[in-house]
C-alpha cells in the first residue's frame, strides 16, 4: 500500500494580499485557500497598515508593516516595506518546504529570494505582467532598472517559473529564464461565486443595489483607472446605444463625470461578482495582456466580451464565438460594442460559449493540482 503523501509548508508572498483589491492578491488567496483544503500548510507574507500575524481561511498571513503612499498618491502599486521585513522573511523561508513568490517586481520577493538562497529553500516564481506601457517616464525607468536587476537575480535562481500566458513567458524568456524551467499555468476562476444573473429579476435587483440603470444596455469595465487598462480608449469609444460602468482603483477625474458613465470604485470581488451579473457587456482595451483574471470573470458570468486582440489569443484555438477580439481602437471598440448592444439574442448566445469556454479551460483544481505537482517533483530533485 503506498504511504501518503507528505503534507507540504508552502510559504507565499506577495506585495498585497486581501482586503486588498486587486488581480494578483486575490490569485495568491485562492490558491493559498485551495492549497489549505487539500491538507497543506500556507504561509503568506505580504503588507500591512502594521505588522501582525492572523489566521484567515486557514491561512496564516504575516503582515509586514508598510508605507503605501505611490499607490495613493501615483496609482503605482508598490509598498515600501518597514525594516523588518527581511527579518521576517529569513523566518518563515527558514520555515519552508518551498517559496512561492508573486512576480519579481516587489520588495516582498527580493527578500524572500534573497532569503531562500540563503538558506537553501527551493524558490518558484509566478510573473503575473510583463513591462507596463506606463504614461510617466520615470515609473518606465523604474521597470527597466528593476527588469534589469531580475534578469540576473529572480527569474535566474527560481527553480520554476509559472507564467500566466504565453506573452508573459516571451518576457521571462528575455529576461534570461531558461525554456525548460518556465511553465504556462492559467489562472483559476471560481464558477460558482462568477455565475450569470439566474434571470431578469435578478438582474433588476441587482442594478437597484449598485444604483445603476434599469432601461439601458450596460457595458462594464474591471480594472485600475490607468492607460495601460484602456479607460481612455473606452471612453472615447462612448456610443448612445449603452452605458458605461467602471469598477476599480485609480484616478475618477479622468471619468470626468461624464453622463451615461456609472462609477463604482473598488468593490470586494463578491460585489464585483454581482456587479457582473447586473451588466450586458464585459469592455477591456488592455495592451500586453491575453486572458486577464477579469476577462475570465466575465467569461465566467457569461458575458459577451470585447477585448484587444492580442497575437498570443492564436494559441488558444478560438473559433470567434467565445469573444470579440477587435483592434485597439477607439473607433474599433465603439463598433463592437454598439452591435452587440443591439442584438439581445447574439448577446446570449455569446455570453453562454464564454461560459462554457471558462469552465473548460480555466480550473482553480487543475490549477492548484499543477503547482502541488511542480512543488513536489521539486523536492525531489533538491533532496
Amino acid at each position: 500500500m503506498r504511504a501518503p503523501e507528505k503534507a507540504l509548508r508552502v510559504l507565499m508572498v506577495c506585495h498585497y494580499y486581501p482586503p486588498h483589491l486587486g488581480g494578483i492578491e486575490n490569485v495568491v488567496h485562492d490558491e493559498a485557500v485551495r492549497l489549505v483544503e487539500l491538507g497543506h500548510e500556507v504561509v503568506v507574507l505580504t503588507s500591512g497598515e502594521k505588522s501582525g500575524t492572523v489566521d484567515e481561511d486557514g491561512v496564516t498571513v504575516v503582515r509586514v508593516a508598510a508605507w503605501n503612499g505611490l499607490e495613493r498618491r501615483a496609482g503605482v502599486p508598490f509598498p515600501v516595506f518597514s525594516p523588518s521585513l527581511l527579518a521576517r522573511a529569513l523566518r518563515r523561508v527558514g520555515w519552508a518546504d518551498v517559496v512561492h513568490v508573486h512576480d519579481c517586481f516587489y520588495l516582498t520577493s527580493w527578500a524572500a529570494g534573497f532569503a531562500s538562497i540563503l538558506l537553501r529553500t527551493p524558490l518558484v516564481l509566478t510573473q503575473h505582467v510583463a513591462m507596463v506601457d506606463h504614461p510617466s517616464g520615470a515609473v518606465r525607468l523604474v521597470q527597466k532598472l528593476v527588469y534589469g536587476v531580475a534578469k540576473r537575480a529572480l527569474v535566474r535562481w527560481a527553480r520554476r517559473v509559472f507564467t500566466i500566458n504565453a506573452h508573459v513567458a516571451h518576457f521571462v524568456a528575455r529576461l534570461g529564464a531558461a525554456e525548460d524551467k518556465v511553465t504556462v499555468l492559467e489562472n483559476g476562476v471560481d464558477g460558482r461565486m462568477f455565475r450569470p444573473a439566474a434571470d431578469p429579476a435578478e438582474r433588476s435587483a441587482l442594478r437597484e443595489r449598485y444604483g445603476l440603470t434599469l432601461d439601458r444596455t450596460l457595458v462594464l469595465f474591471v480594472g485600475r483607472i490607468v492607460p495601460k487598462k484602456g479607460i481612455d480608449l473606452l471612453l472615447a469609444a462612448a456610443d448612445k446605444s449603452y452605458d458605461l460602468v467602471v469598477v476599480g482603483g485609480g484616478d475618477a477625474q479622468v471619468l470626468g463625470g461624464r453622463p451615461g458613465v456609472h462609477f463604482l470604485g473598488r468593490q470586494p470581488s463578491a460585489s464585483v461578482a454581482e456587479i457582473y451579473r447586473a451588466c450586458d457587456i464585459f469592455a477591456l482595451p488592455t495592451t500586453g495582456e491575453v486572458f486577464t483574471l477579469v476577462v475570465k470573470e466575465a467569461m465566467s458570468a457569461g458575458l459577451p466580451v470585447v477585448t484587444t486582440d492580442e497575437p498570443d489569443y492564436r494559441r488558444y484555438g478560438l473559433d470567434g464565438t467565445e469573444l470579440t477580439l477587435v483592434p485597439r481602437d477607439a473607433d474599433e471598440f465603439r463598433d463592437a460594442l454598439a452591435r452587440i448592444a443591439g442584438d439581445e439574442a447574439g448577446r446570449a448566445a455569446t455570453g453562454s460559449a464564454a461560459r462554457a469556454f471558462a469552465a473548460d479551460r480555466f480550473s482553480w483544481p487543475e490549477h492548484v493540482d499543477t503547482l502541488v505537482h511542480h512543488y513536489r517533483s521539486l523536492l525531489e530533485e533538491v533532496s
